[in-house]
């Protein structure tokens, strides 16, 4: 992790406030961005969010996926979470503390927007800051590689009915044709175009590949920070009123994170996984694919919704929460591999 990257947490900070503060200086501004939609769809967003995407998907190599046989036990336990468990906590989390808890400091008409977020932050795993906690902790790249690739593959199949299915029973009302072109838009095209264009670069050669990646990789964050300026724009009156909307928002993201991060490093010890699968198969089942929340809940819901908040306010909690998950798995190495000794002869006996 480079040092922009370290301190991402501090870049998304100080966009959060120049989004705000520009809002309320040059409102006018920030109602023509807003205004340049088509189908649902805002043009400026959208632009960034494929910068957002598009470099990080073109690390994914999809002939990675002839390995996931050599970890799948690992590979079976991320899976489990990120499909099985991931979106129905957070569902259920976001009804609890949104819908009951702190209901009554929140604006009732945004409270649906706001579960929704949630929702479709957690609906999506990680593809791409994953590599950056799997190498932090040590973990098999091998594995890494191969479930981020198979995820991807998922996402096609499986965002859009899971959504559907999670806000139908939250009650909320599901614009299905905006949910699809959400998913052809963020999920389909990207992967298409960003394969077409890693192939290509790699048979032409001569380091290509490599120095397009290393070019890009600063896109991507600063298409990240120039989306958070936009939707803090559009927003800023309505934080500034609610502060305490952000600090509110962010106790579901920081209890799912830990809670399904936790649920995969312990099934991955009871079923014996290496630690060095374990511990990105804890990282890739807690994190999220925020990039492509923020863009489903502004097609979905508008970019004045409390659903872009909520997906927004993942962001900026994302790096903090999971360095502290790395170094919990760190720190724990030594237990876990007891464990799963222990486990081991057990089964040998």
């Amino acid at each position: 992790m480079n040092t922009f990257e370290r301190y991402l947490t501090l870049w998304v900070a100080l966009c959060i406030v120049a989004g705000v503060a520009l809002g309320h200086v040059m409102p006018g501004f920030f109602a023509t961005v807003a205004s340049a939609e088509i189908a649902n769809v805002n043009l400026p967003v959208a632009v960034l969010i494929w910068l957002m995407i598009v470099p990080m998907l073109l690390k994914i190599d999809f002939g990675a996926l002839g390995s996931v046989r050599e970890h799948w036990r690992g590979v079976g336990v991320t899976l489990f979470v990120n499909w099985a468990v991931k979106p129905f906590s957070m569902a259920l989390l976001g009804s609890f503390f949104i819908g009951h808890v702190f209901a009554p400091m929140l604006p009732s008409a945004q409270i649906p927007s706001y579960i929704a977020g949630l929702i479709l932050l957690a609906a999506a795993p990680c593809t791409a800051m994953v590599f950056v906690w799997s190498n932090l902790c040590e973990g098999e790249p091998h594995y890494t590689l191969s479930q981020v690739a198979l995820n991807d593959v998922l996402m096609v199949f499986l965002f859009a009915p899971l959504v559907g299915l999670l806000l139908g029973v939250a009650s909320i009302t599901v614009p299905w044709a905006t949910l699809l072109l959400s998913v052809v838009l963020y999920i389909v095209v990207p992967v298409v175009v960003a394969q077409l264009w890693r192939g290509s670069m790699i048979r032409a050669g001569n380091g290509l590949f490599e120095r397009t990646l290393a070019r890009l990789q600063p896109v991507s964050l600063i298409a990240l920070l120039a989306t958070l300026v936009l939707l803090f724009g559009f927003q800023g009156e309505q934080i500034l009123r609610q502060p305490i909307v952000i600090a509110i928002l962010a106790v579901p993201i920081l209890i799912q994170v830990y809670l399904n991060a936790g649920i995969a490093y312990w099934l991955s010890r009871r079923f014996g996984v290496a630690w060095c699968v374990a511990a990105p198969a804890a990282l890739i089942g807690a994190s999220n694919f925020f990039e492509l929340a923020v863009a489903a809940a502004i097609s979905l819901f508008g970019l004045n919704s409390g659903a872009a908040l909520a997906t927004v306010v993942g962001v900026l909690v994302e790096v903090p929460v999971m360095l502290s998950v790395v170094r919990i798995v760190k720190a724990t190495r030594g237990w876990y591999e007891a464990g799963v000794s222990r486990e081991s002869a057990e089964i040998r006996s």
